[in-house]
């Protein structure tokens, strides 16, 4: 592996991955995920990511069953292990590599969770994973999703099927009759946001400012209309 300029992220380890290659890069004390070039996510911050939990659970009275789409760097499910009603995670993450990498180098920031007995890791495609449902999977408080860069930014294009109606018609069957919708977005999501508004009564976006560029974005969705 050849040397970079100082201050340049260097890689650490690349992977074949289900949506193509994966690369996990160290910039100085932290780490970046990036997937087929694309840069998806780092340590640096998490802001987001935990308000994305916590604003989810924060709704909930009494033991809360949260589903979590996406692991990255683990900040939203170490999040959830810290909130006192959260008596079980289950994290549906498709990518092994990413899995893998948290049980060492990026086990830091998830803060070994994985570990934990009321965690639950399902490898699989989270659209996959809401259509089909394994065998006791029950339904959920809270649905928490940070899989893409947001609703429109995917990291693969089939991603945009979660966000559409027909996807959105598979959550809803997952949660439970209190049960709320949260999904990260790395900026405002317009269209996203009035497909909500036309099926669930109780809409939000919150706004998370970030140091540089357009706020992330934490959509929270509760009350579904009936057929809709």
């Amino acid at each position: 592996m050849g040397t970079a300029a100082p201050g340049q992220p260097v890689v650490v380890e690349r992977a074949a991955g289900a949506g193509g290659e994966l690369v996990l890069r160290r910039a100085g004390a932290d780490y970046e995920i990036i997937s087929n070039g694309v840069f998806l996510m780092d340590t640096r911050n998490g802001e987001s990511e935990r308000l994305l939990v916590r604003a989810a659970a924060e709704r909930l009275d009494g033991p809360v069953r949260l589903l979590i789409g996406g692991l990255g760097v683990g900040f939203s499910l170490a999040e959830a292990l810290t909130l006192p009603d959260v008596t079980h995670v289950t994290v549906i993450e498709r990518e092994p590599a990413v899995i893998g990498w948290h049980t060492a180098r990026l086990r830091p920031w998830s803060r070994g969770a994985l570990d934990d007995p009321r965690v639950t890791v399902r490898c699989a495609d989270l659209l996959d994973a809401v259509a089909d449902p394994a065998p006791g999977t029950g339904r959920f408080d809270a649905i928490c999703l940070d899989i893409d860069n947001g609703p429109d930014w995917t990291v693969t294009p089939g991603n945009a099927r979660l966000y559409a109606p027909t996807g959105l018609d598979l959550l809803t069957r997952l949660l439970t009759p209190r049960g709320v919708l949260a999904v990260w977005s790395a900026g405002a999501a317009p269209a996203f946001e009035a497909l909500l508004r036309d099926r669930f009564a109780r809409v939000e976006a919150r706004p998370v400012p970030v140091p540089r560029g357009e706020p992330d974005v934490v959509y929270l969705a509760a009350r579904p209309r009936p057929g809709g």
